[in-house]
This record gives structure tokens, C-alpha cells and sequence, in this order.
């Protein structure tokens, strides 16, 4: 954003709804009609603290969960609104478990429940490192557990 342009002196020229509709998007253009932009808006949810495995705790936070899928399972996405579709639904189930704390070990099998369905190989990386895979026999494992039926995208 251009420095001492601020939302309130702009109009929306667009709105759109995600998918999910979890967000809305809006193209803006200040008033003047020289600068156009797009902002992103949320529905605000209660604070959640996640508990680590090292017994520590702190605020959930979804652009580190976003920055955390990003880098190391990125690349196996098209671009990063296929990123943003993996995070939207983990935080979906977070949010989906009533909880005020949830582990950490939670979220990473959330994200591997989402990666199963729509992503094979984004899955065998994440769940090699989620997991801490030692063996061969632990991928071998894994890849034939997603190459059954049940597990195969709808």
C-alpha cells in the first residue's frame, strides 16, 4: 500500500465471497480513481492456544500455519490459493474441535487428513516429516496405505 493512502479514503468497486465463504474479497479505489488494491476480510474467531510438544503454549496463528505448509509442501501446489484452500480447511477442523487449547500433534495430523485428499506426493513429504520417518519400509508403508481405495480422492 502506498504510504499515507489509507482504506477509508477509497471505495469498493467489487465484492466477491470465497468459496468456502469464509472471506471476502474486495476491489478498492481511492477516491481520487488513481490507485487500485484489494483487500482480504476474515470472520474474526476466538482465540485458540496451541500446546507444543515441548509443553510450551501460545496463540494459534494462521499465517504461521499458512507460511508453514507453504514451505514444506509448497511446491506441490499450483499456486498459493491452493495453499490457502489447505489452510482454510485445517483451521476449519481446529476450530471444529470446541477446544480453548489444542496440541500441536493435532494440527499436523489435521493437516495430513486434508493432504491425503488432495494432494499424494504433498502428503508422503509432510507425513515423512511430521512423522520422522528412519526407514524405507515406513514410506513404503505410507504410499500404500494412500494407494487404497478409500483413501483415493472423491
Amino acid at each position: 500500500m502506498r504510504k499515507g493512502f489509507q482504506i477509508g479514503e477509497s471505495k469498493v468497486v467489487e465484492s466477491r465471497e470465497s468459496q468456502d465463504g469464509t472471506m471476502i474479497r474486495r476491489r478498492r479505489v481511492s477516491l481520487d480513481g488513481k490507485n487500485r488494491f484489494t483487500t482480504y476480510e476474515r470472520i474474526e474467531r476466538p482465540n485458540i492456544i496451541i500446546k507444543k510438544r515441548s509443553g510450551s503454549r501460545e496463540s494459534f496463528d494462521r499465517d504461521k500455519l499458512m507460511r508453514a505448509v507453504r514451505n514444506s509442501v509448497g511446491k506441490y501446489f499450483k499456486d498459493d490459493m491452493d495453499i490457502e484452500a489447505v489452510v482454510g480447511q485445517v483451521e476449519d477442523m481446529i476450530y471444529d474441535l470446541e477446544q480453548e487449547e489444542v496440541p500441536s500433534r493435532a494440527i499436523g495430523e489435521s493437516i495430513l487428513d486434508v493432504l491425503a485428499r488432495v494432494n499424494e506426493v504433498a502428503y508422503v513429504r509432510f507425513a515423512s516429516v511430521f512423522r520422522e520417518f528412519t526407514s524405507l519400509e515406513e514410506f513404503e508403508k505410507i504410499i500404500a496405505e494412500q494407494k487404497k481405495p478409500q483413501n483415493k480422492k472423491a
